[in-house]
């Protein structure tokens, strides 16, 4: 099967700065993938140049088995893009802009309108189509840039920070609309500092930090590399945390009224906490088990909250 982007040891090097070293990465068609990385790791750098906006200083990297730059209008014509920064032309009603974006892929006009029509529909723009884009709020810019990466009906979208900036319910709105479109077949490359929004949409991810990968898993595998916190109410809370000395308890500490427990994995050390607290003469009235969360994975990883 061919990959929907794939690339090997691709580098890009601005003077002396690194942005990208040596980056491996693969992603299948049809997936939901996320690119992480505090800022600066190389995120927009590696979407650059698989859109042709920079070129790569060694390494090969290609789109649907097309070179990215041998290739190139054969994978800007596969690609949809939503990039982080509001590019688009301020002088004509937002569906012109689409239908010219329509046309420079080789489409003709009738269609280009149909096309237009279709996605300013699909995003909910459909009465904004004679408004300009400086007339438009931020969450419908946002909304438009959407558009204008669907109006190609790409088999590649591309989505850098998709909802920077936006209030939480268009957020939820959004990825609605993008769950769609990759269940629907196309596969979805995102960008995000939103670690919810990765673990929520993505069906795996790599994490960039400094222009390398330093991890590559689905949010799931990455969770489970995390430790879990048990907390315990106790019948009567003791005056420290009492030593257990079950081999997998990294820490115990008394936040709240609770005894917390940090495990390697909450539902298999579950039992054996409770066993040896239950010997030590405490009762238990209830018990909550805490799984690590993606971001917290990626703090520890990068050291960076994103």
């Amino acid at each position: 099967m061919v990959l929907a982007v794939d690339t090997e040891e691709l580098r890009k090097d601005y003077g002396e700065v690194k942005a990208l070293e040596g980056v491996d990465i693969e992603v299948e068609e049809g997936e939901f993938f996320g690119l992480l990385g505090p800022n600066g790791a190389g995120k927009t750098t590696f979407i650059n140049i698989l859109v042709g906006l920079a070129e790569k200083s060694a390494g090969e990297a290609r789109v649907f088995g097309h070179d990215v730059e041998e290739d190139y209008q054969e994978v800007r014509d596969l690609v949809g893009l939503s990039p982080q920064e509001f590019n688009v032309d301020r002088f004509f009603p937002i569906k012109e802009v689409l239908v010219h974006k329509a046309g420079y892929h080789g489409i003709g006009l009738e269609e280009a309108r149909k096309r237009a029509e279709d996605v300013l529909r699909t995003v909910g723009l459909e009465k904004k189509k004679d408004t300009r884009f400086d007339w438009l709020s931020g969450g419908m810019k946002r909304r438009f840039l959407l558009a204008r990466a669907l109006v190609t009906d790409p088999d590649l979208l591309i989505l850098d920070e998709p909802t920077a900036g936006v209030d939480v319910q268009l957020r939820h709105e959004l990825w609605d609309l993008i769950q769609d479109m990759n269940e629907s077949g196309t596969t979805v490359l995102l960008t995000t500092h939103y670690i919810e929004e990765a673990e929520r949409l993505c069906d795996r991810v790599t994490i960039l930090n400094h222009g390398e990968v330093i991890t590559d898993a689905s949010p799931e595998k990455l969770m489970g590399t995390g430790a879990d916190t048990i907390s315990l109410q106790l019948e009567r809370n003791p005056e420290k945390p009492p030593d257990i000395e079950t081999e997998t308890v990294e820490e115990t500490w008394m936040e709240d009224g609770r005894l917390n427990v940090k495990v390697g994995n909450g539902g298999r050390d579950a039992p054996r906490v409770l066993e040896e607290l239950q010997g030590k003469g405490h009762d238990i009235l209830d018990m909550d088990i805490q799984r690590s969360s993606l971001e917290e994975i990626f703090i520890e990883l990068t050291g960076d909250e994103g």
